[in-house]
């Protein structure tokens, strides 16, 4: 993720505009850079956003990359998909995402956990997590919580049933010579996903030291840190594991109308789709895609603040654009990250759209803004 950040080439006269609009605009008015940081986000409430983005990117995977493929195009997903030429299992997909994030030293990990692993290293290893495990239900959302302490900070620890979500799951783990479980079926808890939130520097109570994740407050940057790292990471692999490797195997390539033409969604697309599900939880967590060039109205600025974020990380492409926002009486927290073209699909498709009002794209240009936005607390 932060490997791929370069600063976007722009035109001379193009930069010498956005500078100048984004000098006038953060000098005469600074309003939504003011505090940043705000009121917290009790941690529950952090670990419920991620675990909403990792659910949400895997059902869109399992469904709309490996179920409907596999039965369109006969292209499978197997466990040695690298030397198959196939597509990651569902459970890969997320522990290579979780892999990317975590590496990224920003303090979020995200772990696949189970009691009947077929690799060891998905096993638990304390007895937290193994009393964890063995509480999850496929009836109940609800994840189990704790509170930990290593090294002198603390940590907030959920885990959250890990479901069943495709046949591909269920047959792997029911067929293969390593599981010690045989007879998963769609829906069946098969272990947990594991999320990690530091909360240091954040004073304990007599009531927080039970591990209440509503007690632990954490600032809504890092918050959306994390929401970010997450979808950046879930973009990410999607993009260099997917839509490339299957481009250069000429098996299957990524296409606005990736449903009609049984090809690949493009990573726009895949991230969106992500968003639509995600908000199917009704956590109030929102995320799109915006930019100053947008192909559909619905990718343009919805209003002043979004359009000042989109001029600001583009002189500044290292750091967010923040603020808060009121929808009736609601606050909202609001982040624009900077978005850059991470495919020569998305170039392609940009360059070569009747609709696009910019046509000369290049790999790792700056391309709009990832909005993420959630409700302050009350």
């Amino acid at each position: 993720m932060g490997k791929r950040i370069n600063k976007p080439l722009l035109s001379g006269v193009v930069a010498a505009f956005l500078f100048a609009f984004a000098i006038f605009f953060l000098t005469s008015s600074t309003s939504a850079q003011q505090n940043p940081t705000m009121d917290g986000i009790p941690a529950k409430v952090a670990t419920d956003y991620i675990h909403s983005v990792v659910t949400a990117s895997r059902e869109f995977y399992a469904k709309q990359i490996v179920g409907r493929l596999g039965k369109s195009i006969s292209l499978k997903a197997s466990e040695n998909w690298e030397q198959e030429n196939a597509l990651p299992l569902p459970a890969q997909f997320l522990k290579l995402s979780a892999k990317n994030s975590n590496d990224l030293g920003i303090g979020l990990k995200i772990r696949l956990l189970s009691l009947n692993p077929i690799n060891k290293e998905n096993s638990p290893v304390t007895d937290l997590e193994t009393l964890g495990l063995r509480g999850l239900s496929k009836s109940s959302t609800e994840p189990f919580t704790w509170m930990v302490q290593r090294q002198g900070m603390w940590t907030f620890q959920a885990i959250y049933p890990d479901v069943a979500s495709s046949e591909s799951c269920v047959s792997c783990h029911n067929t293969h010579p390593k599981s010690p479980k045989k007879d998963f079926q769609l829906g069946d808890v098969m272990g947990g996903i594991l999320i990690n939130v530091p909360l240091s520097n954040v004073p304990l109570t007599e009531k927080g030291i039970s591990g209440e994740g509503e007690v632990f407050m954490v600032p809504p940057q890092i918050v959306s840190d994390y929401v970010h790292a997450t979808l950046d990471s879930d973009r990410h692999v999607y993009t260099e594991y997917i839509v490339k490797r299957m481009k250069a195997a000429g098996i299957v390539e990524a296409k606005e109308s990736w449903l009609d033409e049984n090809a690949l969604p493009l990573p726009a697309q895949f991230l969106l789709n992500t968003g639509l599900a995600a908000r199917r939880n009704k956590l109030g967590l929102n995320f799109r895609l915006i930019s100053l060039w947008p192909i559909s109205f619905n990718n343009s600025a919805a209003n002043e603040f979004e359009r000042n974020a989109l001029v600001s990380v583009a002189v500044n492409p290292l750091r967010p654009y923040l603020g808060k926002t009121k929808r009736g009486r609601n606050t909202y927290f609001q982040a624009i990250y900077p978005d850059f073209a991470v495919s020569q699909a998305c170039v392609d498709c940009h360059n070569s759209h009747p609709k696009s009002p910019k046509k000369d794209f290049q790999l790792d240009d700056l391309m709009g803004g990832m909005v993420i936005s959630f409700p302050m607390k009350k």
